[in-house]
């Protein structure tokens, strides 16, 4: 099969450490070449990382021309005195990457003659590049939004605001396809820009990788907490997206009315970032010795603690109920029992119960969120936590998310195409 050249402008790639969005580029770059596709990799310097490690470098597919273009973190390497002018960090603070993987890119395209242009947010920055590139190679140009954009409240700050709005209607303007990772996300952009031809969207949905796991099957695993019901959430907690106080208001209750179950539970937060957050909540509530915060550790640690959890946690705010967790395609492989605290009416909640799981509560109801776990640790029979066996795991795997992207990259990148 003769490939096709893909260009693809990702921030998240390794060694970047503590982002789940590393997976979906890296895992497209390993299976799109058995698709006819070969990947071009445009990311930034690791000097705009907060955190580099080398536990991901294997996994970046032999072969694989990555360039990692000039790029400063503006909070770090232009501030004065942690300040610094708002013009340098919009959209992001990554702006400067721009004035590094412009030229990059030009120079890979005369080089490698590539058939389209891949762009992924967030880091909004890389769909201002891929804007450019576009605009001077009239190349195909897919934009892909792991998350949605301009949103009510977010970004908080007007100017911010204006400039991610800028983005958009500039990839709606000049891209081929609007790639987003949920129903809810595909929708609001849907009747967001109307007027343009539905094909214009599409949906390929976050994944995991089946190789990743498979050295970890069949291993069997110790408890992580001899003694304890072990609850694992894996990832970061964002103090509004992911807010804890109602879980740790739950524990809470369940010292009060069950003390008997919660002598059991450890709930871990691995990775969470704002340990110090969760570890305020519960002093002040009481709860210290259920809760434990851990640092960040490898991927194939932190996969092989999913697998060895009593149960992993989902937490995921109202106001992101367009927005599915990447992780949680990685809970489904685990095939351990998920909770999660989430919008019943949300694309999450739409997604496990879609695969069997009914285990949902509110996040912002520790009422709930106690009869939850109430219900969990006595292990009720009317509750479902792991996935239903007539779900096929493997529809959720990465190798068939990049098909799915190969064959949108075959249609945009058809000469008789209509943009």
């Amino acid at each position: 099969m003769t490939s096709k050249r893909l260009l693809m402008i990702a921030y998240h790639f390794p060694p970047l450490r503590g982002s789940s969005g590393i997976q979906r580029t890296l895992r497209f770059a390993r299976h799109l070449p058995e698709f006819g596709w070969e990947p071009i990799v445009l990311t930034a310097h690791p000097r705009a990382y907060e955190s580099v490690g080398d536990d991901l470098m294997a996994d970046v597919p032999a072969g694989v021309h990555v360039c990692r273009a000039f790029a400063l973190d503006t909070s770090r390497h232009l501030a004065i005195g942690s300040r610094y002018p708002g013009m340098l960090a919009r959209p992001d603070r990554f702006i400067s990457w721009w004035l590094g993987a412009v030229p990059a890119g030009l120079a890979l395209a005369r080089r490698f003659a590539p058939s389209a242009i891949w762009s992924t947010y967030p880091i909004a920055t890389a769909h201002v590049i891929g804007h450019t590139l576009q605009h001077r190679t009239h190349l195909p140009w897919v934009a892909d939004f792991r998350d949605p954009m301009a949103q009510d409240g977010y970004p908080a700050d007007p100017r911010t605001w204006s400039s991610f709005k800028r983005v958009e209607e500039n990839v709606a303007r000049r891209a081929s396809r609007l790639v987003f990772t949920t129903p809810g996300a595909q929708r609001m952009y849907e009747a967001r820009y109307a007027k343009l031809p539905r094909e214009r969207f599409a949906l390929i949905e976050n994944g995991y990788d089946e190789e990743a796991f498979a050295s970890l099957d069949g291993i069997d695993p110790a408890p992580l907490v001899p003694g304890k019901v072990t609850i694992l959430h894996s990832g970061i907690v964002y103090p509004q997206e992911r807010d804890p106080a109602a879980l740790v208001g739950a524990l809470a209750r369940l010292r009060d009315m069950r003390p008997d179950l919660l002598a059991r539970i450890c709930v871990r937060f691995r990775a969470a970032v704002h340990d110090k957050l969760l570890r305020t909540l519960a002093e002040r509530a009481g709860v210290s010795a259920s809760i434990e915060t851990l640092p960040a550790i490898g991927y194939r640690a932190a996969l092989d603690e999913m697998m060895r959890a009593d149960a992993l946690l989902v937490m995921q705010a109202a106001n992101c109920n367009d927005q599915i967790p990447a992780k949680l395609y990685e809970y489904f492989r685990a095939r351990r029992p998920v909770l999660a605290l989430t919008d019943p009416a949300g694309d999450t909640a739409a997604t496990l119960r879609g695969a069997g799981i009914d285990a949902i509560a509110p996040l912002d109801d520790s009422v709930a969120i106690a009869g939850l776990l109430e219900r969990f640790l006595v292990g009720s029979a009317i509750l479902h936590t792991t996935l239903s066996p007539a779900v096929d795991v493997n529809s959720y795997s990465r190798r068939g998310r990049a098909k799915a992207l190969a064959t949108l990259l075959d249609a945009v990148s058809s000469p008789t195409i209509r943009r």
